[in-house]
Formats: structure tokens, sequence, C-alpha cells
């Protein structure tokens, strides 16, 4: 660090924007100056000033959107701002963005871009009121209320939609893929959402997008970015604790079943309203959709009664004459659908994607019949009715140095959880930063005084039958003590159902009128406003609940989790990682295990404690976070909690904060 950065016109812009009479404060009269966060934000103008590399890990409470928001504006420079969710997305653009950016008096214009499956397209919802497949009621009324909302809307972007259910079957039907969107060939190019978000994009000073998108963008070259991205002079990540992963789901390969019965179900429309009696269409589809079902029937193999996807390893189908002979069924029929699709695409735009589709879907069944490339690993995902076959690279190290490496540019990695250690070499080492300059920002709240922590020492280990009964017991006293106001969070969906089980018979047994909200029994967003709503409710979730998830003040007071957070080991994608570090030389326990426990767990405590005056307790029903080696150091990446030694020291904690509202 030089003295020019630090003495730079940004950096003295940055300053005056946060001192106690500058711009923050003209347009908000509780905003107070806080070290953390300035010093944060003179760090994002440092790597801004430089073109440099700066992955900055700021505590709960530090402020950084603003950190690197203010930096971002002021430099004048053209701003890509990725995050990993599109709630955040949203907040960013309708609120934040624009509060700064009138705050700052900075003229600058701001878009929102998101993936194709966020945007109505007209084409599509044209077919879907013919469509067949939505014959129950409720699917017929999202439908009528999208085609109304249809009529007035700009953007397209279905989030505008209040109350839409983002897992109705009416939505892939009025949405477009890469595989079946027209392009310029299709009726309703000129009025496409999905192409004006792209246009607003190219001509905007700060764009909004989240991982996905960018990771897509590198894998197809199919969603506004490859143009987006050259000139973009700013590229912060928010939330950059999920990029690795995202890029590992979006630099692989998938075949799944439900590719291909989408590719069934468009084909029969086509070729019935466009080219009837052309071609087989009923025997071509029919055909698809069989091979699909008996793929999906070849992966299971013995398993039944599947209802939650479960991870297999490939070498457990791969070599089966059964699961082979699947593969190559359904790679024939998509041979065979293109071929018949190629002889009438001057018929129209439709046919000629149809046939791409579909011989991307023969390929794929091709290229899965071989071994794997090198560096890369395979796994099967089965759900209830559907299949995906996946490759994918074990990290995005060689994808984000490329993307770096590639023009001179600000880079920002910025999250609450970015590593349990100084150096934050958890993010780093993933991301291919290694040379990256780091930055660790503490949160300024009073954790010792506002918030204790509760390790059970005589409890049923996680692998003992009992356990997840005495999580409910435990959760259930905690939820009484604090009037309701309580999350029990699960490590997995099994230990889900049963700790929500558990809670209810006990809740009802008491007599005690605290209602129990479970992950998956309504979308997240109404769970979430039921809980603050209800007087006395604990809300039970899994891995989605564990983060991204704010609410401050009394509305939640406890915190429970049932065990420590460490990676599923058979895991297909973990036993490579796993592998890779062993045939190294160095202890995957240590390096990957317990680095992996401590970002999660950090990112579940952290759904606690939201604001100054946030006081509450936080459960980990683990006896090994007290018992063992590896305890000690997870926690000491949690925040600076006091430790309460029994459980009737927790329960009093809760009384005493339920009773003295902050």
């Amino acid at each position: 660090m030089t003295d020019d950065h630090r003495d730079s016109a940004l950096a003295a812009a940055v300053a005056r924007a946060f001192a106690a009479d500058g711009a923050l404060a003209e347009v908000d009269a509780g905003y107070r100056p806080r070290d953390a966060q300035q010093r944060m934000a003179q760090a994002v103008a440092e790597a801004i000033d430089a073109d440099e590399v700066l992955v900055a890990e700021a505590g709960t409470g530090v402020g950084k959107t603003f950190a690197y928001l203010v930096p971002a504006l002021l430099s004048g420079k053209r701003v890509m701002v990725s995050t990993a969710t599109k709630s955040l997305q949203d907040q960013l653009f309708l609120r934040d963005l624009p509060r700064l950016a009138g705050a700052l008096k900075v003229p600058v214009t701001i878009a929102l871009l998101k993936g194709r499956a966020s945007y109505l397209c007209t084409h599509r919802l044209a077919q879907a009121r013919d469509d067949a497949q939505l014959s129950d009621r409720l699917s017929l009324r999202t439908l009528a209320k999208i085609e109304a909302w249809a009529q007035g809307t700009r953007t397209g972007d279905l989030a505008e939609l209040d109350g839409l259910d983002e897992r109705s079957p009416a939505i892939p039907l009025v949405t477009s893929t890469r595989e079946n969107c027209l392009g310029s060939d299709c009726p309703q190019y000129r009025g496409c959402h999905v192409m004006k978000a792209r246009r607003d994009a190219m001509a905007a000073d700060v764009v909004v997008v989240n991982h996905h998108l960018f990771f897509a963008d590198l894998a197809l070259r199919d969603t506004g970015l490859a143009e987006l991205l050259p000139s973009v002079e700013v590229a912060v990540f928010d939330e950059a604790h999920q990029l690795p992963e995202a890029g590992v789901a979006f630099l692989g390969t998938v075949l799944g079943s439900s590719q291909a019965i989408d590719l069934a179900r468009d084909l029969l429309a086509a070729g019935l309203s466009q080219a009837r009696g052309l071609q087989p269409w009923n025997d071509l589809a029919a055909a698809i959709d069989r091979a699909a079902r008996d793929l999906r029937i070849a992966s299971a193999g013995t398993l039944r009664d599947v209802r939650a996807t479960i991870k297999l390893r490939w070498e457990e189908r791969a070599g089966r004459p059964g699961f082979e002979s699947a593969l190559a069924a359904l790679g024939q029929v998509a041979r065979d659908a293109s071929l018949a699709l190629d002889a009438v695409a001057e018929i129209g735009p439709d046919f000629d994607r149809l046939a791409e589709r579909a011989r991307v879907l023969s390929q794929r069944a091709s290229g899965f019949a071989l071994e794997a490339a090198p560096g890369r690993v395979r796994w099967i995902d089965l759900g209830a009715q559907s299949v995906r076959l996946v490759e994918s690279p074990l990290d995005v190290r060689e994808a984000m140095r490329t993307q770096i490496e590639a023009a001179p540019r600000a880079w920002v990695f910025t999250s609450a959880t970015l590593g349990a250690e100084p150096t934050l070499a958890w993010f780093t080492a993933q991301a291919g930063l290694d040379d990256a300059r780091t930055l660790r920002v503490d949160s300024p709240f009073d954790y010792p005084s506002h918030a204790r922590l509760y390790v059970p020492q005589r409890f049923p280990k996680p692998n003992e039958p009992g356990h997840p009964s005495a999580v409910a017991r435990l959760g259930a006293a905690c939820a009484r003590a604090a009037g309701g106001r309580s999350f029990v969070l699960t490590t997995t969906l099994r230990s889900l159902s049963q700790v929500a089980e558990a809670l209810r018979d006990d809740f009802a047994a008491a007599g005690d009128g605290i209602e129990v909200l479970v992950q998956g029994s309504a979308p997240k967003r109404a769970l979430l406003q039921r809980f603050v709503s209800a007087s006395r409710a604990v809300l039970v979730g899994s891995q989605s609940f564990w983060e991204g998830i704010d609410v401050p003040g009394d509305a939640l007071q406890c915190v429970v989790i049932d065990k420590l957070p460490f990676p599923p080991p058979n895991d297909p994608l973990v036993e490579a990682r796993v592998k890779r570090i062993e045939s190294e030389g160095r202890s995957a326990f240590g390096e990957y295990f317990v680095a992996e426990a401590a970002i999660s767990l950090k990112q579940g405590a952290g759904r606690l404690i939201r604001s100054e005056t946030d006081r509450g307790l936080l459960v980990i029903c683990d006896p090994r976070l007290a018992a063992s080696s590896y305890g000690r150091q997870l926690i000491a990446a949690l925040p600076p909690m006091t430790r309460v030694p029994d459980e009737a020291g927790a329960l009093d904690w809760l009384a005493e904060i339920a009773a003295t509202p902050a």
C-alpha cells in the first residue's frame, strides 16, 4: 500500500462521505461514523485506485454494503456488483443504490440483470395457454395471475408478482431457457424482457447481477455478461463465501431427465401445432419421455421410496448393464428426434432450436458414457421423480484466475464469513486468489454483554438414536423461556422432520400454544413473515435458513443448532476433494472438514445478533464442541459470546432478556 493510494482523491472523497457531517449524515439523521466501516471503505477505495484484488471479511454490523458501494459510486468507474441471492440483488437495486446515489449526488444509471428464469417470456406465455400439463386449479390460477400482470409490467421480472410461489409448475412454462429460447427468430423478440434487461445493463454505469449469472456466462456465454464484463472497471462480489460452490455448480456438465421430458413436451406441442402429420411427433415425444424415465429407474437401482434428492457415487451405477443401456437409449432417441426436427426446420425457428436441444441431449448422453475428464468428478442426483447426471470441477480456481488475469480492473470479494483464520485462506485458496490483499474487520457489536453460548456436555452424540429428540427437548425448553422467538437449525432434512415432529408433540403435550413453522411447508418468505408476526413461534429450518436471514430485534432471541455442520463425508464432491488433499500429504480433516464446519457455524450463529441492541442465546447441541481439540478451534471462529455452564443458566438468560425488551 503506497502513500499515493492513501492520499488519492477517491480516498479523500470517501472520507468526507463517511464523516459525521458528510453526505450520509445529511440524508440519515441516525447515521453515526463507524471506524470499522470507514476502514473497509478506504481499503476498497485503494483497490479501485490500483486495480487490485481485495478480499475483505466484514463482521455483522460493519455496514459492508455501504463500505463498498460508496467508493464504487464515487470512483466514476463502471461497476458490476454480484450477489449470491436475487433478494439481495433486489435490495441493492431498489433501495441501497438509489439511496446512496442520491446522498452522494452522483448521476449514475443503475440496471438489474438476472438469469432467464427470472423474466417472463411472452412467446412461451402464449403457448402455455394451451398446455395440457396445467390441469390443476392452483396452477391455472397462477397462470391467469401472470397473464394479468403481463399486460402492465415494464421489466417482466417475476419478482414483481407478490405471492408468486417459486415452486409453481406454471413458471417453467412462461420463462425461457438457453435451450428453448428462439433468440432473434422469436416473433416476440423486439419486446423480449430478457433482451431489454441486457440492453439496459450494457447502457448502465452500475449493474447488479448474481453469482449464478456470472458463472453461467463463463460456462455458456449466454447471459449478457460476455458483452458487459470487458467494460467493467470495478467488480464487487458480496456474499462471496457462496462464490466457490456457485461456480462449481455452473462450470460443470449436467444431463437431467427433466431436460429430456421438457424437450419431449415442447417437441410434441410444436409438431402438432405447426407440422402435424409430417413426422411421428407422438411417437418421438413418447420415446424421449420413456427413455428419460427409464434412466431415472436405472439410476435408482434397488432404491425405493426416494423422497428428498440424494447423491449417489458415479461408481455405484457406472458400468452396470441397466444403467449403460438406459443412457445409450436416451442418446439414441434424442438423435432420432434431432433428425426428424432437422427435416422440418424450414417451417419455423421452433424446430431448428428443438433440433439443437435434441443434439445437445444426445451428445451429453454420449459424453457420460465415457470417462470423466481429469480433475473433474461425477455423481448422480436422484430425486423422487427425476435424475441428474453431473460432472463438475473440484473448485473455481482456474476459472477465477482466468477472469482476473484477462484485463486490469479492481476486484472486491466480501462477506461476513470468509475464513476462520486471519489470512482468510478458506476462501482465497478455493477461489484462486492466493496473492490477493486481505482485510478482516470485526463486528462492532458487544457480543460478550449481549450474547450467550451454551454447549451441553451431557448430551447424546449426534450419531446416537436419541439425539434428535434431545435437541427437540432442549429447543422446547429454550422456546418456553423465550416465549417462542427461536430458530432450530438442523444439518440434514432428516433431522429437520424428526426435530419438528418432536417439538410439536412437546408443545402439544404441555399446552404451550407455541407454533412450529417448518421449512418446506410454505415458501421461505412466507415462513419468515409468519415467524415475525406470530406472538409465540419456533422456526425449524435446514441449510437455506443458516444464512441470508435477517430478523433483528426481539423477534428472534434464541438459535439452536443441532450438531456441528461438517460436510457429508459420503458426498462424491467431498470425497474427491478429500482424495486430492490427502494425495498431497495434507490432513483432510483439519484443512477441509473443520474449516468448512467453521464457516457454516459462523453463518448459523450469525442469525442471532443483527443489531447493536439485539440480545440472545446460541445453543449448539453437540458435545464434541466441548470435548475435542478441534472444538476449541470452532468456538474461536464464533463471535466472542459469553459461555454459560449449564441449562439452568441458559434458560435464566432467556427469561431475563424476554422480560426486559431491548
